[in-house]
């Protein structure tokens, strides 16, 4: 009995996992690939790479099989039998419960450019567009595609952007000034251990990312990476329903205007990952439940923690060996990738952040209102509020943009130079693991105490505070 759930559960993740989904998906939402015609051997040894130098392997031919194997390594293995092959988009659009069956022979004797190819001629070269940036570490631009609908292109990079660096850039500093810095110290406590555990368990799992074909990939940025399971799932569920939490019992606002808005959030964020062709359906609902048990975990003890960081006597001791270790084990963990640097990244910035909340706390600049004074009111909306606030937005991230400029300027020849090795190439510099851990603490452990301590100062020296 036991055996035959295993096997049922194991076929139903091969299912979600199938990259048809993500290839309909796709389709459904307008966007074709513009694929070229490969050769038997291209497509054999574009199935055998992945990420990271990694090997695919040998597909598992059935799902009895893999459910008869199912202990020991069942992670590796069913992402190297669910993401080795490659299909075309074209047929991903019959019967998708069938997908996860394809033999790996029968998709190399279907590549061709199919309706892909058709349906560029019909939309013609200017509406070919390329993925919005590109990994400046990997060089990797990738390929161009169709959008059809334009509408939905915008929501989903919108969508995706939410889990990206630049938003979080604006979205911490704007709680922190202009509504409450209680409420952004915590929620940066929680951003940074999810994406602790989420990118770990990235190498620790190591999945592919779904295969193109038939996925289009939409966004490369993050594409060497490992996929499963989905980060920004992950951060796009902790984040909002954190905040919610934080919140709901804090400020005055209709609950389910709450609850609405992180779901929204939670939901398009989600969705935009497939939708990018970055993971597959499994890898998303893995993230959003993942990222659930994290908050149920943390959020308890998120009261306890800001309160040891703001007044114990060995906290800056504390944080820094706890930041700066779980980098070294995320470094660790596997060969190299970006991942570990975004993850350094998050840990660098909780760190500047707890070490600046400590210090204001310590000089007594901005308190936290009273318990008496709970729960706040929020306050009207004016021309005045409105003008200070977006001041105050504009002043201080000018102001960590321009921290982050400068501290990149210095960061990888001093790190270079600490550890001795060659500057004159900054990509294959910042692949050594002591460059990328130092450059990710120089620049952003600054931006984040900056962000806390020193422009709050400088908004009262200007009488924006």
């Amino acid at each position: 009995m036991a055996s035959d759930v295993v096997k049922r559960f194991i076929c139903i993740c091969r299912y979600l996992q199938d990259p048809c989904h993500v290839a309909k998906f796709q389709q459904l939402c307008g966007v074709r690939g513009t694929f070229t015609k490969k050769t038997a051997e291209t497509v054999e040894s574009e199935a055998k790479r992945s990420v990271n130098g990694a090997c695919a392997g040998q597909r598992q031919r059935d799902c009895a099989a893999s459910g008869d194997n199912a202990q020991g390594h069942l992670g590796q293995r069913l992402g190297k039998s669910l993401n080795a092959g490659n299909v075309k988009q074209d047929d991903c659009s019959g019967d998708l419960l069938n997908g996860p069956t394809i033999s790996g022979s029968d998709r190399t004797e279907g590549q061709h450019a199919g309706s892909e190819v058709a349906g560029a001629s019909e939309k013609g070269s200017r509406d070919r567009v390329k993925p919005l940036r590109r990994n400046s570490l990997t060089g990797d631009v990738g390929q161009e595609f169709i959008i059809e609908n334009k509408f939905l292109f915008c929501l989903f990079t919108i969508g995706t952007e939410l889990g990206n660096e630049m938003f979080f850039i604006v979205f911490f500093p704007f709680l922190m000034w202009n509504v409450d810095p209680y409420v952004s110290r915590q929620l940066i406590v929680v951003w940074a251990w999810v994406l602790f555990l989420g990118q770990s368990t990235k190498d620790l799992v190591r999945w592919t990312r779904p295969a193109s074909p038939p996925v289009v990939k939409v966004e490369v940025f993050y594409n060497t990476e490992y996929s499963m399971p989905s980060t920004h799932a992950m951060t796009g569920t902790a984040m909002p329903f954190c905040l919610f939490m934080l919140t709901c019992s804090r400020w005055e606002y209709p609950f389910m205007f709450g609850l609405s808005v992180a779901l929204c959030w939670s939901l398009l964020v989600c969705t935009s990952r497939i939708y990018m062709g970055m993971h597959s359906v499994l890898e998303v609902i893995t993230g959003f439940l993942y990222s659930v048990l994290i908050l149920a975990v943390i959020q308890p003890m998120l009261d306890d923690i800001d309160t040891f960081y703001l007044t114990h006597s060995y906290a800056p001791l504390v944080v820094l060996l706890v930041h700066v270790g779980f980098s070294l084990v995320a470094f660790s963990l596997d060969s190299w990738s970006t991942s570990r640097g975004d993850t350094a990244q998050a840990l660098a910035t909780a760190a500047g952040s707890a070490l600046a909340s400590r210090l204001a706390h310590q000089l007594g600049l901005h308190p936290d209102p009273p318990e008496e004074a709970l729960p706040l009111t929020l306050p009207l909306l004016d021309g005045a509020l409105l003008g200070c606030s977006i001041m105050r937005l504009l002043v201080g991230v000018s102001v960590l943009l321009a921290v982050r400029a400068a501290m990149k300027v210095v960061a990888v020849p001093l790190a270079c130079k600490l550890f001795n090795i060659p500057s004159d190439d900054v990509r294959k510099a910042r692949q050594h693991a002591q460059v990328e851990l130092s450059y990710r603490f120089i620049v952003y452990g600054p931006v984040a105490y900056g962000c806390v301590f020193l422009v709050p100062l400088l908004f009262d020296f200007l009488g924006l505070s």
